[in-house]
C-alpha cells in the first residue's frame, strides 16, 4: 500500500482509500447455535398441538461447529459478492482473482510489505471485489479508482493448523500499530474477536477517518467505515480488507461470512 485509507463516505457508499486497497467482504454464515422447531402437521394419530419428534442426529448436526479447513485453497474459500447484500447490489460487484504475492492491506503506519516479506511463505490467492472493471496494471485485484473497491481478500494454505495460527498472529500484529496515530490521522478501532470453533477464528478492526481521531485512538461510540480482518480456519489463513463503508453490525456479518467460507 502507498498510505492509509482515504476519508470515508456514507454508510452504503464505497469508502475511498489512499492506501492500496488490500484484502477484504455477506449474509452472515456464522456459527449456528440452534433454532426454533416448528410443530409438525397434524395427522390422524398425533394431536394437532404435538410437535414432530426431532432425531437426535439432526439436532447434533444443527448445532455442530464448523470444522477447520484442510487441503489446498480453492475459489470456494474466498468471499463472494453476495456477502455484501443488501447494502450493496451484488450484481454490480465485479470479481478478479490472481495467485502469487503482493501487498495485503498493510498500511504505511505498520510498514508496507508484501505477503512474502512478512511471512516468508509460498504464494496466496488474491481476490478483488469491485464495482468497476478498471484495475491497476500490475494487479487486477485492485481497482484503478479507489472508490470502486468494495473489498480485497488474500487467502493462503499454511499446510498445518499450527503454522496457520502463527501466520494469522503475525499478520494481525502488522495491523496493530494502526490503532494509535496522531490526532487527525485515520486509525483502526479496537480488536474484535470472532470464534466459530476452536480453530476457526478471526480478529477485525474498524476503520475511522482522521477527523474522528481527536485523541490518538478511535473514538468510542462512533461507527466504523469498513475495516480489516485477519482470518484463520484450520490450515487456512487470510486477510480481508473491507473498503465499503460498513458499520459494526455489517462488518461483523461480513467477517463471519468470510470465516465460514475460509
Amino acid at each position: 500500500m502507498n498510505g492509509g485509507p482515504a476519508t470515508g463516505g456514507g454508510r452504503i457508499a464505497v469508502r475511498p482509500r489512499t492506501a492500496v486497497a488490500a484484502l477484504v467482504a455477506a449474509a452472515a454464515l456464522g456459527l449456528v447455535t440452534g433454532g426454533f422447531l416448528l410443530p409438525a402437521r397434524s395427522d390422524g394419530d398425533r394431536p394437532r398441538s404435538a410437535p414432530a419428534p426431532v432425531p437426535a442426529s439432526a439436532t447434533a448436526s444443527a448445532s455442530a461447529p464448523p470444522a477447520g479447513a484442510t487441503g489446498p485453497v480453492t475459489a470456494a474459500n474466498l468471499l463472494g459478492p453476495a456477502a455484501f447484500a443488501p447494502g450493496i447490489d451484488s450484481a454490480k460487484i465485479h470479481v478478479a482473482d490472481r495467485y502469487g504475492d503482493g501487498s495485503y492491506a498493510n498500511a504505511a503506519c505498520s510498514g508496507e510489505k508484501t505477503l512474502e516479506q512478512t511471512l516468508g511463505g509460498p504464494g496466496a490467492h488474491f481476490r478483488g471485489l469491485m464495482t468497476g472493471t478498471r484495475t491497476v496494471p500490475e494487479d487486477a485485484t485492485q481497482a484503478l479508482l479507489q472508490s470502486d473497491q468494495v473489498a480485497r481478500e488474500v487467502v493462503g494454505d499454511a499446510r498445518t493448523p499450527s503454522l496457520a495460527q502463527n501466520f494469522s498472529d503475525r499478520l494481525l500484529l502488522e495491523e496493530v500499530p494502526c490503532q494509535e496515530e496522531a490526532p487527525g490521522h485515520w486509525v483502526y478501532g479496537r480488536t474484535t474477536a470472532v470464534q466459530l470453533a476452536p480453530d476457526v477464528t478471526a480478529n477485525w478492526m474498524g476503520y475511522y477517518r482522521g477527523d474522528l481521531n481527536t485523541t490518538g485512538r478511535a473514538p468510542e461510540g462512533e461507527e466504523p467505515c469498513g475495516g480489516i480482518a485477519v482470518l484463520r480456519s484450520g490450515s487456512h489463513y487470510g486477510v480481508l480488507e473491507v473498503s465499503a463503508c460498513l458499520g459494526t453490525a455489517e462488518m461483523d456479518r461480513v467477517v463471519r461470512a468470510a470465516l465460514s467460507q475460509l
